[in-house]
């Protein structure tokens, strides 16, 4: 249960609204608070108070017993500036609270305790992010870098980071440790240092028939010995198909498997056809070994051919060229990093519905591109030190450009859109500006659509268009063509950029396009800022619907032929009737 204590009537409205979003599990007390919080105090997994926080210390202090069993706490100002984690920031989940509370009532968390107030440990994250092995003391590290003590970060591959704590650099003068990014060993030991080795290698092998375990094992190990490749980095192993059921190699992979004890996937033998390798251009083809199994090489060009496929893109390497042992020839390939752009949709506006996922990718990138309107909603779930380019209503292609570039430059970049039009605008010219040299991730949201569609009932329920009004990048004669389309099509249409200053009249034709080819009840419904504040639901015949009343903050849905509005609902039936009947 989490218990909601106001005294003044702004606290208690603050309270009533944040009980119906946080469900059934929230209770607003009744009476004087003091009694209140007494008599509740031993049944609760949390509290929220609305008054001042010396109050609420006040009322706390003579109940806390145990922050492993104390509940969570806390505290919300009388102008809803700030959610305090008073009390039980971990054990008691105040710190998450706080977060969640902020993000309903549209204020700042506050959270001061060590882990939390930076962000959870940064290096715990960083090794998440990058999928790599540690080798160190990844707490003694941490610890250091919560404390404030400089920390030399030695990165040479590149690898695109997440914003990290400022006392954190390359340039840090007297470190007290370094952290190193690298699949390299180091040439010399050194004191406090951590090492973070991502799976960026692939090793091809290639053999004669019968090779034994141990000299496929001693040929891979020379990797480490003489090239001073550490084991922990290879992702994946890889020859040609015709060595798909080769004993000493499906052994050597399985003692290989060791180095990934730690939690990483254990590694498997990834197999080619020759007319695939043959295709890859190697240093050191041989005529011999294509007479044999039908590629000039296949230790070479199985890690290269692997390490693109597992790269999805991103350019390869091959670090050492084939070796040879007993019987048996290994070469190594690295995927080299890439900057990362992801493209989020962080949804209509609610907290609620943004996607868990684009949380993740706002923590992971050390600058976020946006509209600033868009920046406000998410500014507190970025890191410290986040980086973050705002710009003003109708730069989208520039706010693209930018972010492709600041990829380009190696960088962890998010570009962050709003609902439909907001994903269009920004994926579109990203996408086009974007190339190999630059890793892109999509990141799904509540789109505009589904919100309004949910509001309305199920209007979306069978085949649907969704069609941008706005011909500011597409003329409206291809855009009437579409809604042309769509009405021939009899698909339910959902509009989005309905209307602007320059764009009053385009949604009335469309609408007039649309019931030459469906019954004048058709319903049309209407959403205004779907899930944020001045939230306005509305629907109507077509014959009657009055475009005027549609603005540009606004989603518009209207019903195919077969659409109803049932109890104030608008539903479109997954099939025809008639169709149904012809079945039977």
């Amino acid at each position: 249960m989490i218990g909601l204590f106001a005294v003044t009537a702004a606290g208690r409205r603050a309270a009533a609204e944040l009980a119906a979003r946080l469900g059934p599990d929230a209770v607003v007390a009744d009476g004087p608070i003091g009694p209140a919080v007494r008599r509740l105090w031993d049944h609760l997994d949390a509290a929220v108070f609305f008054l001042a926080s010396g109050a609420a210390v006040r009322l706390i202090a003579p109940l806390l017993r145990d922050k492993h069993t104390d509940p969570g706490v806390v505290c919300v100002d009388e102008a809803r500036r700030f959610a305090i984690s008073l009390a039980g920031g971990h054990a008691g989940g105040a710190n998450a609270l706080a977060e969640q509370v902020a993000d309903v009532l549209g204020c700042t968390p506050v959270v001061t305790t060590a882990t939390d107030s930076i962000g959870t440990t940064p290096l715990d994250e960083l090794v998440d992010q990058l999928d790599a092995s540690v080798d160190g003391d990844l707490a003694a590290c941490g610890v250091a870098i919560l404390d404030g003590w400089p920390v030399r970060l030695v990165n040479p591959h590149g690898f695109p980071l997440p914003a990290l704590p400022p006392n954190v650099a390359t340039d840090a003068e007297a470190p007290l440790w370094t952290v190193v990014i690298d699949d390299r060993r180091p040439t010399q030991d050194e004191e406090r240092t951590l090492r973070l080795i991502p799976r960026t290698l692939v090793v091809g092998i290639g053999s004669a028939r019968g090779v034994s375990r141990t000299a496929v094992t001693e040929t891979v190990a020379r990797l480490d010995r003489e090239h001073g490749l550490d084991p922990r980095a290879i992702r994946a192993v890889a020859s040609v198909d015709l060595k798909a059921d080769e004993d000493g190699i499906l052994e050597a992979v399985q003692d290989l498997s060791f180095w990934h004890s730690d939690g990483g996937e254990e590694l498997s033998l990834l197999t080619y056809p020759a007319a695939a390798l043959a295709g890859v251009e190697v240093p050191n083809p041989s005529e011999v070994v294509r007479a044999e199994v039908g590629t000039p090489s296949v230790a070479e060009a199985s890690a290269l051919h692997a390490a693109a496929e597992l790269g999805a893109g991103a350019p390869v390497e091959l670090v050492v060229p084939k070796i040879k042992g007993d019987n048996v020839t290994v070469a190594a390939a690295r995927i080299q990093p890439r900057g990362r752009l992801a493209i989020i949709g962080i949804g209509p506006g609610a907290p609620d519905l943004r996607a868990p996922r684009a949380d993740v990718e706002l923590r992971r990138a050390s600058v976020v591109v946006g509209l600033d309107q868009y920046l406000d909603q998410v500014r507190h779930l970025l890191r410290p030190g986040t980086e973050v380019r705002a710009t003003g209503l109708g730069a989208e292609e520039a706010r693209a450009a930018e972010a492709v570039e600041l990829a380009r430059a190696g960088r962890a970049v998010a570009l962050i859109g709003s609902g439909d039009a907001g994903v269009y605008a920004m994926a579109s010219p990203a996408l086009e500006k974007a190339d190999v040299d630059i890793e892109v991730v999509g990141v799904p949201g509540v789109t505009a659509a589904l919100a309004a569609s949910a509001l309305l009932g199920a209007p979306l329920g069978h085949d649907h268009a969704l069609i941008s009004l706005s011909d500011l990048h597409t003329p409206w004669e291809i855009i009437e063509r579409r809604v042309r389309a769509a009405a021939e099509g009899d698909l339910v249409v959902c509009f989005y950029n309905p209307r602007s200053e320059q764009r009053h009249w385009q949604l009335g034709r469309a609408l007039e396009i649309l019931a030459e080819h469906r019954p004048v009840t058709t319903p049309v419904g209407a959403v205004r800022q779907a899930s944020r504040a001045g939230q306005r639901v509305w629907c109507a015949p077509i014959g009657e619907f009055d475009p005027a009343e549609v603005d540009m903050f606004t989603t518009v849905l209207v019903g195919s032929s077969q659409s109803t509005v049932v109890g104030g609902r608008m539903v479109t039936p997954r099939g025809y009737r008639w169709m149904a009947a012809d079945a039977r």
